[in-house]
Formats: C-alpha cells, structure tokens, sequence
C-alpha cells in the first residue's frame, strides 16, 4: 500500500482555503432539513432495508441536530445569492432589507439550499454581507444521481448589518473538468420575523477589520470578537491533529506535533485563547463512504470561536484605531493552512458619549506543549498540551462602574499510533476549553461558566484485496451555566455523538469500490429551555432508523 493513500485523510478533501484567508449559534446548531425530494426513513417499527452495498445513489445529507426555532406571527424573505460555483469566482450582488417587517427583528433565520450530482470533492464556502462573514460552510460529496441539502442558522445577531443595503460576496471553490463533474447550485434567504428582540440578546452594532485595526465606538460597554477558524487547503493543516513532531517518520509534520490553539491580540498583546474545534470535512479520514448522508459534528455550520474583550473596552474606546490580530499556535512557520476571518460585536451604552475603564488583570500562564515520538515496529507520538489566561477590565458606564473578569483553560491530550507505511494510522485524542465570564456591577455578580469537551477516536487500516477500513467516533459536548450570585438562572448540556464504520476498495474504479458503510448521529442538548434527544443510523447510505427520545 502506499502510504500517501492512507495519509492524506488525507487527500480526499480538497477544501479551498488560499481564496479564503484574504477574504466563525452561533447558539444554535444548524441541520441540514430533510428536502422534499428527500427519502424519508421508515417508522421505527418497519426499518428500511438496505443495499448490500453503495449504489449511485443515497439519501439526502441530514443530522440530529436540532432545527432552527421561529417565532410566530408575521415573517418576510429575503433573497441574498442565487449561484452555481464550478470555479474559483465569487458570486457577487446587492442585499436589500426586507419590506413589511420593520427594522427590529425578533429572529433572522438564514437557509442554504443546495444541490449537485455526479462527481466532487467537498468544498468550503464562505457567505459575507456588507463584508461580515454570517456563514461557512462546507458541501457534502454527491452521488451520481444527485443530492440535495440544506442548512439553518440563526443570524440575528447580524441585524445591524442586515437593516442597510449592503454588497454580498459568496464563494464555494470549486473545480469542474471531465473527472469531477459536480456542479454546486446553491440558493441563500433570510427569513425575518417581525418583533422586538430579547432586551440585551442582539449587539447594537457588528464591525469589521479595515487592515487588521479596529475602531469601536466610544461608547462601547460590551465587546465580542469571533472568529470562523478553519485548518482546511488540502494540506496537513486540515488534519493538524495527525500531524507529528519533525523528527518523526510520518507524512505530516509540525515541529510542536499537534497542538493548536487559536489566539487573539489587542494592540500585541495576548486578550483571548481558545481550543479550535478538530472539525472533519465529508471527504475526511480517507473515506468518503462515512459521511455521505450523516456529516461530522459542525461540518456543514462553522461555528466561530468567541472570545469577550469586555476588559480591554477602557483601551479600544479611545476613538483610535488598534490592531486586532488572530495567529494559531503550532503552525509551522511559513505554512499557510487557517483562514481566521473575524467580525466584532458592540453593545453600546445609549446614554453615555464615551465609556471610559481600563485593565485591571493579565494574567497569561506559560503554554504547556509536550509533543513526545516513542519509535519501534508501532510509531507512537504522545501529546499533552495546556495554557491558561485570566483577563479583568472595568468601564464607567452611565449605570456604574462594571468589571467584567475573563477566564479560560485549554487542554490537549492524544496518542496517535501508526504502523509500517502509515498502516494502520490511529489517534485518540480530547480537547478542552473552559471558560468563565463574570459581570460585576449593579446587583449581583453574573457568570457564565462553559465547559467544551472535544473527541476523536478513530483509526484507518488497509488489508487484504486493497479494502481500506474506517472505524471513527467524534464528540462535541459542552456543559453552560449562568448564575446570579449563587442563584442558577440558565443551564445546558450538549452531547453531540458521530459514530462510523465504512470499508471500501482502494485503486479501483469508482464502480468497482464494493462500499459497505453504517454511520450513527445521537444529539441531545436538554436544560431550562427544554429537551432535543434525537438519534439517526444509516447503512450503504439509506437512513434506516430516526428516533426521538424527548
């Protein structure tokens, strides 16, 4: 075998990442809902049988997740890109408000719809209105006979930018020639329904970077910077968590090995961190029979890292430009790979003219990042990975002095193991990231304390008559809690479970591969706002079992 066709996870997905780096729901989950063309499932009672193996055609992509909610009452649509990408041209156009709807919205729901057939490669995409990214994406792979699917998300927190007329920018990077014939049509709305918001819930401004600096207004009481941080190009850096130390024989090699982290600065200095989530496109771990109908957690909604830049307010709102810079630990020097895009959210103090403060705290502990290869007939890397960061900061507000206290941990552990020409190639790993929030001002103290647990274990082995096998579980939890003083306000715990396992024939024709593949989805998400428990299974590609457990 060789070792390229396993380790390039490798090469399968070839994910358009240069375009994008000149060029991150974000509370809800989007899923992909089910289209009318969709085959439903059969009742839990009468499961559908399936083929012995792959055909030319399969189910439309959906996922456990939750759908977006709507409010009721009186809603207006909104077209913003109708395109079909078989090259590298963005779509470009003109984005107008909607009419009969006022300018407050309580909700705006963005919907992609798309379709493609034949051959192709899954594809990142980006969507910019008024130069803000509200969505990216990436594409499932197609059957020969056609798919279609669909994405939901919740972009309210855009309004600002979504009340004028704006330019809109789209791309999805794609190759078209006589091998891989699909061509991405795809369709964007927003729906807006008609009300006032959640006092407090939407930023009263959403701002970009003009060359990297930023200028809040001086008014600024509450800043938010997020970022849709993506290791994607077709490169090691879309499967940065294989990578290994340079002195180990293996085709993908950092000098740390495989700890990332995401961070950002204000004027050079260190203002937030946070563990990027180890996000697997529909073309990952060298199979592509894995995801043709249920995709990896967050592969097709991108949700961006959040970092609270509350305490560094006194600074920015001195009317001033300052820079705002975004790097990721672990790539090597030279190597392109991350797109980190960033837009800033500003909630404004109405009645005061300028908010003054200053920084209290910095506290950045030392970054802890052991990469260790152990040789031998069974090539071994084991990483241990942590950091640590506590900023504090105050304004002067027309309501009183309010301080706001910003902590947060990462950690990384894997071991990653690999036999004679990367067969077979393993990895367990967990990612953490906890974070704490607290608001002191008015009243008592708010905090808002998150735990992030991320998870992959998986392995890839080629055996007899050329079948490559699969074996994968990926993990996206996360435990939220809001407190009054020691009063709990809100909480939530997600638990969002992949499961696959798919062989196929490697060096044959695409009819000749004999795939045979059962993938699993289990999401739940309870708390005070209620339950979602739903779990899905396919096999050979037909849905086979939908349960709701709440």
């Amino acid at each position: 075998m060789k070792s390229r066709i396993v380790m390039s996870m490798l090469t399968g997905a070839t994910l358009l990442v240069s375009t994008l780096l000149g060029a991150a729901p974000a509370q809800s989950a989007a899923r992909p809902a089910q289209t009318a063309s969709a085959r439903p499932a059969a009742p839990a009672d009468q499961p559908t049988p399936a083929p012995a193996e792959f055909g030319t055609d399969w189910h439309d992509p959906v996922t456990a997740a939750p759908p977006v909610t709507k409010p009721p009452g009186r809603s207006c649509r909104v077209t913003v890109a109708e395109a079909r990408f078989r090259d590298f041209t963005p779509y470009t156009g003109t984005y107008a408000p909607p009419k009969g709807c006022g300018d407050r919205w309580s909700k705006v729901v963005l919907r992609l719809e798309g379709h493609v057939k034949g051959r192709q490669f899954d594809r990142l995409g980006y969507l910019h209105i008024g130069g803000v990214e509200v969505l990216r994406t990436s594409t499932p792979q197609p059957s020969p006979d056609g798919i279609e699917w669909s994405v939901e998300k919740d972009v309210t927190r855009y309004s600002d930018t979504l009340r004028r007329r704006q330019d809109v920018e789209m791309l999805i990077g794609n190759v078209v020639d006589d091998t891989y014939t699909g061509i991405i049509d795809v369709k964007v709305t927003l729906t807006f329904y008609a009300g006032a918001p959640d006092a407090g819930s939407t930023p009263g401004r959403v701002l970009t970077l003009a060359d990297g600096a930023l200028t809040t207004p001086r008014n600024s009481e509450r800043i938010v910077a997020e970022v849709y941080a993506t290791g994607s190009g077709g490169g090691c850096e879309e499967y940065w968590y294989l990578t290994v130390p340079s002195n180990a024989p293996y085709s993908c090699r950092a000098d740390g090995g495989p700890y990332r982290e995401v961070q950002i600065q204000v004027d050079g200095q260190l203002a937030g961190i946070a563990a990027p989530f180890p996000t697997v496109w529909t073309g990952g771990w060298s199979n592509p029979f894995l995801w043709y109908v249920v995709p990896g957690p967050r592969a097709f909604d991108v949700k961006p890292i959040e970092y609270d830049l509350t305490p560094f307010a006194g600074i920015l709102n001195d009317g001033r430009p300052h820079r705002l810079e975004v790097s990721v630990v672990g790539v090597p020097a030279g190597q392109s790979g991350w797109s980190t895009p960033v837009n800033v959210l500003v909630w404004q103090d109405t009645r005061s003219r300028h908010v003054t403060g200053g920084l209290i705290t910095h506290d950045s502990g030392d970054l802890a990042n052991s990469s260790v290869w152990t040789p031998g007939s069974e090539q071994r890397v084991d990483t241990d990975g942590d950091h640590r960061l506590t900023v504090a900061g105050y304004v002067d507000t027309s309501h009183g002095r309010v301080t706001t206290t910003v902590r947060r941990s990462l950690a990384n552990t894997s071991t990653h193991r690999w036999g004679d020409g990367e067969n077979p190639d393993a990895l367990k790993a967990t990612w953490t990231d906890d974070e704490s929030v607290t608001v002191d001002g008015r009243g008592p103290a708010r905090t808002t304390r998150t735990h992030r647990t991320y998870t992959m274990d998986g392995t890839t082995t080629v055996g007899a008559g050329d079948r490559l096998r699969t074996v994968l579980t990926l993990g996206d939890r996360a435990e939220s809690m809001v407190s009054r003083g020691r009063r709990t306000a809100v909480w939530s715990r997600l638990d969002d479970t992949y499961t696959g396992d798919a062989t196929y024939t490697i060096n044959v024709p695409r009819d000749q591969r004999h795939a045979v593949g059962t993938t699993s989805e289990h999401y739940r998400i309870r708390g005070s706002a209620g339950c979602h428990d739903r779990s899905l299974v396919t096999v050979q590609g037909v849905l086979t079992e939908e349960r709701d457990g709440c």
